[in-house]
C-alpha cells in the first residue's frame, strides 16, 4: 500500500507541472506532498513491524519466576556435583 503512495505522489507531482491553472498546481502539490508523507510513514511502519517480536512469545512474570528458579537449581545442582579446579595434583 505505501507504493500506491508514492505512485500517487509522482502523477500528483507530474500534473502541478503539466497544468496552467495555478490553483491546480497548487492543490496538486499540497496532495504529492501529503502523499509521498503518507507512503513513506507507511515504509516505515511496516520496517518497524516487520522487525517487531510477537507478544504471544512473551513471558508472563509467573513464568519468568519459574525458569529462574530452574536455572539456579540447575546451577547449585552443577556446583555440588564437580570438584573444585584449584588443586589436581
Amino acid at each position: 500500500m505505501p507504493w500506491v503512495f508514492l505512485l500517487l505522489a509522482v502523477v500528483a507531482l507530474a500534473a502541478a507541472f503539466r497544468t496552467t491553472s495555478m490553483l491546480l498546481a497548487v492543490l496538486c502539490l499540497l496532495a504529492a506532498l501529503a502523499l509521498l508523507l503518507a507512503g513513506a510513514l507507511g515504509l516505515l511502519a511496516r520496517r518497524v513491524g516487520s522487525r517487531s517480536r510477537d507478544e504471544a512469545l512473551l513471558l508472563d512474570p509467573h513464568e519468568l519466576r519459574r525458569l529462574r528458579e530452574q536455572a539456579e537449581a540447575r546451577r547449585s545442582a552443577e556446583s555440588t556435583i564437580e570438584p573444585p579446579m584449584g588443586d589436581r595434583g
